[in-house]
């Protein structure tokens, strides 16, 4: 058997190790480079998305909300318990001085008979906010009902206004049931009184009568709301009883509702309870019934989003694209004009044009207007 040779040296060489070449290791960089960016794209697009679906969801659960605080009042307007027209015993018109049943200073803040005027079971403003025409400051600054605090209406000038008047579903406990400085109806099937000095129907026991409080909700968009300053907010002043009085209260409803707009179902006839056509609150002609209601609500979200600019034209009830243009519900200008946020003047983060938004609508049938 050959011996190998050895070293010279005695040691046996070293086999040479091979590595990555510069070129080799800059290539594994890049492909490694792409990847991690293409998964963090992945990550915030998924984010962004996320937020995007969260949002909407929320506007969506807010505009439901409000709708179905509105939808039952104005369905039940003209309510008045056990009888099926307005004639009211007590209710006095609106351009009358205060009826006796409610003669006190705060029952009439929003307007001489505001609380009583029941033949008028529902009435609005259109682009604007009125309310009544004897309407005094008192009632731009009544207490909040949740916290006591004198609430500063801000009207959004450009929106409409929304007033029901109806009797509780409710009907209280009889005999008995009377409060004191409470409006409340008693009717049965061929009469009904106001009263609000707790006496209530008297001795009377259902089935033949029926007590139930009297229900007034104006509803009106705020440019602020409590949650928080410069987010408009669907608020209603709503009729109470307090400190021993018939009042008003001011109560928010949602915040972030940016617009309302109404428009009245109508039937010329005022007996067959199907709507011919729809108009505006302030051009329901004479003679006509109010059958219906066509609502809509825009609702916007309460925190401006990076990247967003809402460059959405809405066009609903009577704002019209054929009219113009706005970028300002605050601007008298801009009554029946279609909104267009992006061309509002301010462009900063947290101004109007960077929030996301959902428009809903909603027609109600009027279950008590005459002919239905």
């Amino acid at each position: 058997m050959k011996r190998q040779p050895k070293h010279l040296s005695g040691v046996r060489p070293r086999r040479r190790q091979c590595g990555l070449s510069m070129i080799e290791l800059m290539v594994a960089m890049t492909i490694g480079a792409v990847l991690l960016f293409g998964a963090t794209q992945v990550y915030v697009n998924s984010q962004k998305s996320y937020g995007v679906n969260e949002t909407v969801a929320r506007l969506q659960e807010n505009a439901r909300y409000a709708m179905s605080i509105l939808e039952p009042d104005i369905r039940m307007s003209g309510y008045w318990g056990l009888l099926k027209v307005d004639a009211v015993v007590g209710q006095t018109a609106q351009t009358l001085p205060p009826g006796a049943v409610a003669a006190g200073p705060d029952a009439n803040y929003c307007g001489n008979n505001f609380a009583i005027d029941v033949s008028t079971s529902i009435q609005g403003d259109n682009d604007g906010y009125v309310l009544s025409a004897t309407r005094t400051g008192n009632c731009d600054a009544l207490p909040d009902i949740t916290t006591g605090v004198a609430w500063a209406t801000t009207p959004v000038t450009t929106a409409d206004t929304l007033t029901i008047r109806r009797a509780s579903t409710v009907a209280l406990a009889l005999p008995g049931g009377g409060v004191a400085n409470q409006l409340q109806i008693c009717s049965s099937r061929v009469a009904a009184v106001l009263v609000s000095d707790g006496s209530g129907c008297g001795a009377a026991v259902p089935p033949a009568v029926q007590l139930a409080n009297l229900i007034v909700n104006a509803y009106y968009i705020d440019q602020n709301s409590t949650q928080q300053a410069g987010l408009p907010s669907l608020r209603r002043k709503t009729l109470t009883s307090a400190g021993g009085k018939v009042v008003f209260r001011d109560q928010e409803v949602m915040a972030g509702v940016e617009d309302m707009q109404v428009q009245f179902g109508i039937d010329p006839t005022g007996v067959t309870g199907v709507a011919q056509r729809y108009v505006d609150p302030n051009a329901v002609p004479a003679l006509s019934q109010v059958v219906a209601v066509r609502i809509w609500l825009l609702v916007r979200g309460d925190q401006p989003e990076t990247g967003f600019t809402d460059n959405n034209i809405y066009q609903y009830g009577n704002r019209l694209q054929a009219t113009g243009v706005t970028g300002n519900l605050n601007s008298a200008a801009g009554a029946g004009m279609a909104y267009q946020p992006s061309s509002n003047a301010n462009a900063a983060f947290n101004g109007p044009q960077h929030v996301r938004r959902i428009l809903i609508s909603r027609t109600i049938q009027i279950r008590n207007a005459l002919g239905t």
